[in-house]
């Protein structure tokens, strides 16, 4: 809803919430009274959009995967943020999820919403798949060095730290102010529902070359919103690396990116704040010959909505940068 309000070819027409129907969406979320001092949140009904040109799904992902057959065909286009469409391999929802895809056609046909990867496919596209938050940071740290054949494929080690918003909204134990103070635990040991997307979108301009393997550890830091990935991977059998050819390999691969920023220093998470842009080192280090790539992100804005609201512009053939900021708020 921010990023609508300041966007130049947006306009938002409907707002759903079953849980919250009825609810003044200002009286909800304060900082939107500006721009929506009326607004109210309805139930959702499917004859509503009809002929809209996008529809954004915020939802659970097995209610995105049951809701997108409704909207098919009747939107432009449907940018689902769940992980509902992620996935190629329908296979690894039971194992990754626990629930079963049943809607493998629309599963085939979905594209996956990382313009910096693969912006070619996203014009005109009927279905986004809008990648996860540590998934976005990873995948834009990792992918170059693996598609230029800098590092192995295999034993890359996720080292990714979160703030309490990635969490959600729902009352839980660990999103108390009292428990996440002042604290710092990983969680999703062994089993996080990110790993088989890092692992695919790190390999999709590449998958010639063989499957990736990843392990993925996430953490989350007493922080509101930020994404802080630190990446470890071994040198590819045969090359010579130094950390200026991994900066120039990043910075050759996401040359005049809109929201990449490459530099030496390390990234910050306060400066990607309310920002769409992605802050990205590397380094080689020749003691224990590994390959380190870090990647700081805004968790709900380039890692979520700003992604969201991005790849609808690649979709709709609108400006790519309309709506979004590139500068962060800052102290």
């Amino acid at each position: 809803m921010r990023l609508c309000a300041q966007h130049p070819d947006l306009e938002l027409a409907y707002a759903t919430g079953d849980t919250q129907a009825g609810t003044l969406a200002s009286s909800l979320y304060p900082s939107v009274t500006a721009a929506y001092p009326n607004l109210v949140f309805e139930e959702f009904d499917a004859d509503r959009v009809d002929g809209f040109d996008v529809v954004f799904l915020g939802l659970p992902h097995e209610a995105s995967m049951a809701l997108v057959p409704q909207l098919a065909g009747r939107v432009g286009t449907i940018v689902d943020l769940s992980a509902a469409y992620r996935l190629k391999d329908a296979l690894q929802y039971p194992t990754w999820y626990g629930f079963e895809h049943d809607q493998p056609d629309h599963l085939a046909a979905a594209v996956y919403g990382l313009p910096e990867l693969d912006r070619s496919s996203l014009p005109g596209a009927g279905l986004v798949a809008v990648p996860g938050c540590h998934v976005t940071a990873a995948s834009l740290a990792l992918e170059p060095l693996i598609a230029a054949g800098a590092i192995e494929r295999t034993g890359i080690i996720v080292d990714s730290k979160t703030g309490i918003s990635g969490a959600g909204r729902g009352l839980k134990h660990g999103s108390l102010f009292c428990s996440a103070d002042e604290n710092l635990e990983a969680y999703g040991l062994l089993d996080h529902r990110h790993t088989p997307e890092i692992e695919q979108t790190i390999g999709s301009t590449s998958a010639a070359d063989g499957p990736c393997q990843v392990l993925f550890t996430p953490h989350l830091a007493p922080l509101n919103r930020a994404i802080l990935a630190t990446c470890y991977a071994r040198p590819a059998a045969g090359t010579s690396l130094s950390t200026q050819s991994l900066l120039a390999t990043l910075a050759r691969r996401y040359a005049g990116e809109p929201f990449v920023v490459v530099r030496p220093t390390s990234p910050s998470t306060k400066a990607a704040l309310g920002t769409n842009t992605a802050f990205l080192t590397a380094r080689y280090d020749e003691r224990t010959d590994t390959v380190i790539a870090i990647c700081a992100i805004d968790n709900l804005c380039k890692g979520a909505s700003g992604g969201a609201i991005q790849a609808a512009n690649v979709a709709l053939g609108l400006d790519e940068t309309a709506g979004l900021q590139r500068v962060g708020l800052y102290p």
